[in-house]
């Protein structure tokens, strides 16, 4: 049976889309390829994919209105929900995009589950986000996380709360997972590990907010497609709803310094540090608590930041470097 991945030419997305082939998975890929950030990338991701045996892809938008209904009929039974309008910032300027992708977009998600006969498994992506200012570290499952800090966070969490009233009316085994701070290559140019190498290796100042005072539970790529491949392979089986939440972190805060000190021992370059104040919707600190992953999936994420930046830089530097690399690979 194939297993549907949505956001597939996404960093999280084509990353999954790569492990279940490797496994022998047949894989439906859709994506709407958006500009919230370059889309040569995105395509560029793509074209690694096409290649492969047993992937097939479709352009769509999953928030339309039955977008999802052409895929009707191939026999998905599992389903991997990455697609979504990501980034806090972007969400201060542009909230209607984050309506429309992350809580219309699920409940089409929902609803093609819901139609799908002898279904098996949904996994959705959460955010650390929605924990907002939780000054109770290291964050549990088990907290409360009602007061978020950005419209993002607002959508992630309720689409926490769609999911778990799908599974409690309808029955629909799903797991949603609380991602912390994704890095590695093929990543979003829009994030700090992206922005400020290309910023170093240029020589321009990298914006340093709050002072440098913050602290975040990087995740490396392989740690993260690992996890989620091991919790698609175990569905809530006999609970009542058939819902869990689970975090998906290092367990272990890098303070912002020593990630750009990290950073330039890698380059080999010393950084342009330009101080600037806490931005609206940021959080000074995140951290997971993965008791909860650990116990149901026998993991948890262990890349050490020195190594998972070290394959960043390499990839970067070797692979990706610079607007024209970009461009003549499209």
């Amino acid at each position: 049976m194939p297993i549907l991945v949505t956001g597939a030419a996404g960093f999280i997305g084509s990353h999954v889309c790569h492990r279940l082939l490797d496994r022998g998975e047949e894989v439906i890929g859709v994506d709407d390829l958006n500009d919230y950030y370059d889309p040569a990338l995105k395509q560029a991701r793509l074209e690694r994919l096409f290649p492969r045996n047993h992937f097939s892809f479709q352009k769509l938008d999953i928030a339309e209105e039955n977008a999802l209904a052409s895929l009707s009929g191939h026999g998905i039974n599992r389903v991997v929900h990455l697609a979504a309008q990501a980034g806090v910032r972007y969400s201060l300027d542009n909230p209607r995009a984050y309506i429309r992708s992350n809580i219309a977009g699920h409940l089409e998600v929902l609803e093609f589950c819901r139609a799908e006969p002898d279904f098996e498994h949904l996994v959705y992506a959460s955010s650390s986000s929605v924990y907002g200012g939780n000054h109770k570290v290291p964050f549990s499952e088990s907290d409360k996380v009602d007061t978020p800090a950005s419209l993002y966070a607002a959508t992630k969490k309720a689409d926490e709360l769609m999911s778990h009233t799908y599974a409690h009316l309808y029955s629909i085994p799903l797991t949603g997972l609380r991602f912390f701070t994704v890095y590695g290559p093929w990543g979003r140019p829009d994030m700090a590990y992206w922005l400020f190498t290309k910023a170093i290796l240029s020589g321009k100042p990298i914006r340093v907010f709050n002072q440098g005072e913050m602290w975040r539970d990087f995740t490396y790529i392989d740690d993260i497609v690992e996890a989620v491949v091991k919790v698609l392979d175990n569905p809530p089986v006999g609970e009542l709803p058939p819902a869990r939440l689970y975090n998906i972190g290092n367990n272990n805060p890098v303070r912002l310094d020593e990630f750009i000190d990290t950073l330039e021992r890698l380059i080999g370059v010393e950084a342009k540090r330009q101080f600037e104040p806490m931005q609206p919707g940021d959080v000074e600190r995140t951290f997971a608590d993965v008791t909860e992953l650990d116990r149901a999936i026998g993991f948890k994420p262990n890349t050490s930041i020195e190594e998972g930046l070290r394959k960043f830089v390499d990839w970067y530097r070797s692979e990706w470097q610079g607007p024209d690399r970009i461009a003549a690979r499209t």
